[in-house]
């Protein structure tokens, strides 16, 4: 018996270490993996098949539900034969990231959108609910977190008032971001007709495949020419605290115009690798729409499915096409070398850096993770605002011209393992009233001083130079 167990342990070592050498996508974090599939014996090697693998790379096993994402994309093409379609723009700057997103994402850019900035829960959930009670045909839901409350409650009333009026009720969410959504939860939903599925289900089949890649995006279409995205879950913690957090704040946005084809796209997308019902690709689900304001948006769609790291890319870009300044407001700034860098680079070039984060976070190693890289980016000339109320936004603006909102954080589950959507808005006005908001927070907010931060305790930093080490899960 020792010798079968010597044997596997030996076998699943090798197999990790040689699959970090051919598949590693950075040395620093290679050289980390192997210290701990060396270091922690059998617990070593499943940490780096849960975490550690490369989806995009590493294909020894292949998800059914893989298969099936890629026979939808073999099926579908976005079409660009509205006129809205923008292919040339006349900003260098906005051309540049339009082909980037348009290369990594497979999504095009249209005028003609009207954006509704909604900028806490209590707006959000109006916006919502009045759309749905208008709906004439259809409502189709996507969250990460759905969580029981009275939210729940006042969605679940509504749908089923749309219901008997014979509209269809589509709804996927998260299996583990809306863990406590199932049992009799859910049941009641799918007994007034709404045909609702959970989105990588974790099951003991599937659960070492599944585990580690949830489904992050916010998404509600209303009738196909009303679409909803942003940070926004349904969930009671926008509208009253719950704990020490307080109330979440958050931005999110209501889309009407051509984008929201791209926009319910995603949702599509998802549905059919959820669900058994056949693809919604009819005229009824993707209308023409057409011209309803003067914004140009683009989808940005990312997930480990993806050939790209599609948002990291996009903040990326963001990041280094900002000549006077970029504003960023995010709950969880875990990210990474290269967006490190390119922020660095930025303030040591003259551009105004600004870093929106709340003070407190529902996650102690996130928090202490994010605060490790605080000293180094204070000494380049960035700017760090601590929120005391739990800011759960993820928001990039540049020069006050392009703005981006959506499910997409700085940190490396959404750039490597969620599958996320941010909304891109090529749009000054749109981009001026969130610069506006993210100005008025930053007053209320505590300015880090570099001078005072670096004097922190050694407690203190040997604390977050650990939690540095896990940010790669985090």
């Amino acid at each position: 018996m020792k010798m079968v167990l010597l044997a596997f342990y030996l076998f699943i070592t090798i197999w990790s270490l040689i699959s970090i050498i051919f598949h590693g996508s950075r040395p620093t974090k290679s050289i980390s993996w192997v210290l701990a599939v060396l270091a922690l014996p059998l617990a070593g090697p499943l940490l780096y098949y849960l975490f550690g693998v490369n989806r995009r790379k590493f294909k020894l096993f292949k998800l059914k539900q893989t298969e099936r994402r890629k026979l939808y994309d073999s099926r579908i093409q976005e079409l660009n034969d509205y006129e809205q379609f923008i292919e040339d723009f006349d900003s260098q700057k906005n051309a540049r990231l339009s082909q980037l997103v348009k290369s990594n994402s497979l999504t095009s850019a249209y005028s003609g959108n009207q954006v509704t900035l909604l900028n806490s829960g209590d707006e959000t959930f109006e916006a919502i609910f009045e759309s749905i009670g208008n709906a004439k045909k259809f409502i189709h839901l996507q969250y990460f977190i759905i969580e029981e409350g009275a939210i729940v409650d006042r969605l679940f009333a509504l749908l089923k008032e749309k219901i008997q009026e014979g509209l269809e009720v589509r709804m996927i969410y998260d299996s583990l971001g809306s863990f406590s959504f199932r049992g009799k939860a859910i049941e009641r939903f799918r007994h007034i007709g709404v045909k609702a599925h959970s989105i990588m289900p974790l099951r003991f089949g599937n659960l070492l495949f599944t585990l580690n890649y949830r489904n992050h995006r916010k998404i509600i279409i209303v009738d196909g020419n009303i679409g909803f995205t942003g940070g926004v879950n349904i969930s009671d913690r926008y509208i009253k605290p719950e704990d020490h957090l307080g109330i979440w704040n958050d931005f999110h946005l209501k889309i009407e115009g051509p984008v929201v084809n791209s926009l319910h796209r995603i949702f599509i997308k998802d549905y059919h690798f959820s669900g058994d019902e056949k693809l919604l690709l009819q005229k009824k689900y993707l209308p023409d729409i057409s011209s309803r304001g003067d914004s140009v948006v683009q989808m940005v769609i990312s997930g480990p499915d993806s050939k790209h790291p599609a948002i990291m890319q996009q903040y990326v870009t963001m990041i280094n096409l900002a000549e006077k300044s970029i504003y960023i407001a995010n709950p969880y700034f875990i990210p990474g070398i290269p967006v490190l860098e390119a922020l660095k680079m930025a303030a040591m070039s003259g551009v105004e850096v600004n870093l929106l984060v709340p003070k407190k976070s529902d996650s102690l190693i996130a928090r202490l993770s994010m605060f490790s890289n605080f000293e180094n980016l204070l000494a380049t000339g960035v700017n760090i605002y601590l929120r005391s109320d739990f800011s759960h936004s993820k928001v990039i603006v540049i020069d006050q011209e392009i703005a981006s909102v959506g499910s997409g954080n700085f940190d490396y589950r959404s750039f490597e393992h969620n599958f996320e959507a941010n909304a891109l808005l090529y749009d000054r006005i749109l981009a001026g009233r969130i610069t506006d908001e993210f100005i008025l927070n930053c007053s209320d907010a505590i300015c880090l001083e570099y001078e005072s931060f670096k004097r922190r305790s050694s407690w203190r930093k040997f604390c977050e130079g650990l939690a540095k080490f896990f940010s790669p899960l985090l």
